[in-house]
């Protein structure tokens, strides 16, 4: 029986629940007895608003004394759903359209295929786009998503193909897409037909602008963006400003970027634009002088920016400037926290790490943990090898917070089980990980490998390397871990055979490097004077 023909469970929610400072049992009392379009109207506008706990709260009171729902009832609730853990919750609305018929139009459809993707369900959200009859430009473009929001850019590019063939009038989210797409596989000569395109189609180059900037930036060729930046004229707004003087900082060209800042009104975005190109490169100078630029403009009472600059002194090694400024941030949000408690794990800080998620856990905080603080602190239990604390905190975010866990959660878990020699154990949690519906990815083949190389799993490992083999063929560093397990069980004609099909494939070991730039070696001496 499959996720969608399974009977649907009832929708339960306490009769008072107090969402967003009023009882969800009013709003029933006061929508039960008007009509579905004053009821789909509220459903939207919660949506809309982000109250979608509200959204959620209502559909459950009125699903069941109301039999004509329809699509424009489910798609706010869907919308709802992508927001809030728990798969389930979507594929029980899914289930209750099918039954109620309303999933056959082509904008309950498209929610259906946007619900899934944001899940994490890429192959249910395929799905749900081959059963639609008709297919606009905004379903096109949802598949388009789902493939990028999964990393799959050659499938992307397969989309637009296909888009190409059915004669589909493309939109500016549709080029936006594919130079994203284009960016994310590198492939400069595909961005250059797509620029192409957008000039011959006569597209609106206030809204491609900085969707070009951004993908020049990301392929090395800042004097591409930079025409593309001069070629606008008077049509510039902050929002390209910020994608110009990012691109430039990532790609190291520093003067380029004061240059433009010192141009331009400095704001926020593009400080913590600037400031994560900082953080990619390790770039301690240019993010200290931006941090100046900061105070001076008074920006440093946006928790936004805090956040950002303590991310950055952390990735820089400045694991105390990083402390400072949390300690200074007057309204710290999850990602304050969770930037904090990921600053300590990634320095082998274990403890600070879990002290901080402990304090953040109290009531006064009025901050609950998500699933990016709970891969933080899981991460940081692996890396100090606080393996008791990691099970805790792994159950704890099932079982108190009710999150769904991803495959990212279940790699460093099963990691931190394999580094303590706890192997048996890391097969159960991957037989529950399956169990609930989540499907292993590569990461979690390569999590399952290193375990059973560091404990002779021989059988186990074997099973490993197969299944990372199909889903990544072409990845050097897989043939290097998968090497690695055979040469520690003493497979050494297992190695040699993987060095050949490796040298046929023309796979080169990827090199690593890592290094911080201060300003004793920065070779621009150059002051912000903005």
């Amino acid at each position: 029986m499959t996720a969608l023909t399974r009977p649907i469970r009832s929708l339960h929610l306490p009769a008072k629940c107090n969402f967003n400072g009023f009882q969800t049992h009013h709003l029933f009392d006061e929508t039960s007895q008007r009509d579905i379009y004053s009821l789909n109207s509220l459903l939207a506008s919660y949506t809309r608003n982000g109250q979608f706990s509200s959204t959620w709260a209502l559909f459950c009171r009125v699903h069941r004394t109301k039999s004509d729902l329809n699509a424009y009832t489910f798609t706010p609730v869907l919308g709802a759903c992508r927001a809030l853990p728990r798969p389930e919750r979507g594929r029980q609305v899914h289930c209750l359209m099918i039954k109620t018929g309303s999933e056959s139009g082509t904008v309950a459809k498209t929610a259906v295929m946007d619900m899934y993707s944001k899940y994490g369900f890429l192959e249910d959200s395929v799905r749900a786009f081959e059963e639609m009859e008709f297919k606009d430009v905004v379903t096109w473009n949802a598949l388009l998503s789902s493939f990028l929001r999964h990393g799959l850019a050659r499938e992307a590019v397969g989309v637009f193909e296909a888009m190409r063939k059915e004669r589909v009038e493309f939109s500016e989210f549709t080029m936006c897409s594919l130079l994203k797409a284009c960016a994310f596989s590198k492939a400069f000569r595909q961005g250059k037909q797509v620029h192409g395109m957008v000039v011959v189609m006569g597209r609106d180059m206030v809204i491609l602008g900085t969707a070009l900037i951004d993908f020049y930036s990301a392929v090395g060729c800042m004097s591409e963006a930079m025409k593309v930046f001069s070629s606008l004229n008077c049509r510039r707004d902050d929002v390209i400003f910020n994608s110009l003087v990012a691109g430039c900082v990532r790609n190291k060209k520093y003067q380029e970027a004061l240059s433009i800042m010192s141009a331009m009104k400095p704001n926020v975005i593009a400080l913590t634009s600037a400031l994560a190109a900082c953080s990619e490169n390790s770039n301690l100078w240019i993010g200290k002088q931006i941090h100046c630029v900061a105070l001076r403009h008074g920006f440093i009472s946006d928790t936004q920016m805090c956040n950002v600059l303590l991310d950055m002194y952390a990735k820089c090694g400045k694991i105390l400037n990083a402390r400072s400024l949390f300690n200074g941030v007057r309204n710290k949000d999850v990602v304050s926290w969770t930037s904090m408690i990921d600053a300590y794990g990634s320095h082998g800080n274990g403890v600070e790490a879990l002290d901080l998620f402990n304090k953040m856990g109290e009531e006064r905080t009025g901050v609950l943990p998500n699933a990016v603080t709970f891969l933080a602190v899981l991460s940081a239990c692996g890396h100090s090898g606080l393996v008791e604390q990691g099970r805790e905190c792994f159950n704890l975010a099932i079982e108190k917070y009710g999150l769904g866990l991803g495959p990212e959660h279940y790699v460093c878990f099963m990691d931190m089980l394999g580094r303590a020699g706890q192997i048996d154990e890391v097969w159960c949690v991957f037989d529950d990980m399956v169990k609930h519906g989540i499907r292993p990815t590569a990461a979690v083949w390569s999590a399952l490998l290193n375990a059973c190389s560091l404990n002779l799993d021989v059988k186990g490992g074997e099973l490993a390397a197969k299944h990372l083999l199909q889903l990544e063929p072409d990845k050097p560093g897989n043939y290097v871990l998968i090497s690695n397990f055979y040469a520690t069980i003493g497979r050494w004609d297992s190695v040699d055979e993987l060095r050949s099909v490796m040298e046929t494939k023309g796979l080169v070991k990827e090199v690593g490097s890592s290094w911080v730039t201060d300003s004793h070696c920065h070779e621009h001496a150059t002051s912000l004077s903005v």
